[in-house]
């Protein structure tokens, strides 16, 4: 594995145009799992640079056509990321994955195994390199669609890892059948579901490749959950079908819709909701 930090003032102004105070590294990891290098972002708090401290991290996930970069360069408030960092005291990672690869391990492509970069790779290599406070309760994790099928499920898959979990206009279901979505672009996410996971079965009981089949698992491993999604959203019945299930099997969670569809202003306006809830979560378990 490598890192590659950016100056701060060329990294700053130059890449994410965000304000002085704020230090974000661009880092190069290198996958074995995968043979291929993945970016990814690390924003630190103010005071970060001059102490000793160490501190809770928070990841941030992109959605299925993003890039690493975009929670720094598409929030409808440019500076969101390190006020945010500032106020709660945390460090953001937004890694990069590739597109429509919904953060899991392809039984089929050695290309996309992307469960093990993040759980086996990605996360000791942040743990090392930046003063994290290397323990599952200050541990959070939350994206944005594709990114909130991936939070909640490497979640319910490794509790050992996160204290806390959510999702904004998840994609909750792989379900294509479920998106209010033209026929074209639904058929080419078929597509692409297929080329990674072969011939699967869409209904009940769902498969482990999905949230939706995920349920019990989280109702096991005690993770706190929030889950939110805009009423005009392609991805609004797979979030109330979530739902549903998590309330069937008692599943303690937080759940909102809010009006707003699949756009940077919805995730803007979500993202400090979220940090609340997260940093509600750390205080606590950190007492207990």
């Amino acid at each position: 594995m490598m890192i590659k930090r950016i100056s701060v003032a060329v990294g700053i102004w130059l890449l994410f145009q965000i304000p002085i105070f704020a230090q974000v590294d661009t880092i190069e990891v290198f996958s074995k799992a995968m043979n291929k290098t993945l970016k990814a972002a690390v924003v630190t708090p103010e005071g970060y640079s001059r102490g000793n401290n160490s501190y809770p991290t928070v990841y941030l996930l992109h959605g299925g056509s993003g890039s690493f970069s975009d929670w720094h360069k598409k929030t409808t408030q440019p500076d969101l990321l390190p006020n945010l960092a500032n106020q709660y005291g945390v460090i953001f990672v937004t890694p990069g994955v590739g597109p429509s690869s919904y953060y899991y391990d392809s039984p089929l492509l050695d290309s996309v195994r992307y469960e093990t970069y993040f759980i086996q790779e990605l996360i000791p290599f942040i743990d090392k390199n930046f003063r994290t406070i290397n323990d599952r309760n200050s541990r959070a994790i939350t994206g944005l669609s594709m990114g909130g099928h991936g939070s909640l499920m490497l979640s319910a898959k490794h509790p050992e890892l996160f204290i806390a979990a959510g999702s904004m206009s998840g994609l909750m279901n792989i379900d294509t059948r479920m998106w209010k979505v033209p026929e074209d672009f639904r058929k080419l996410r078929y597509e692409s579901q297929k080329a990674m996971l072969g011939e699967i079965t869409y209904d009940s009981p769902f498969t482990d490749y999905t949230v939706v089949g995920l349920v019990d698992r989280m109702k096991q491993n005690g993770i706190s959950l929030i889950i939110d999604c805009g009423v005009d959203d392609f991805l609004i019945e797979t979030n109330r079908q979530i739902h549903q299930l998590l309330l069937q099997n008692q599943t303690p969670h937080e759940y909102t819709e809010r009006p707003g569809a699949h756009t940077w202003q919805y995730w803007t306006e979500a993202l400090p909701f979220h940090m609340l809830f997260i940093n509600s979560v750390f205080a606590k378990a950190n007492v207990d």
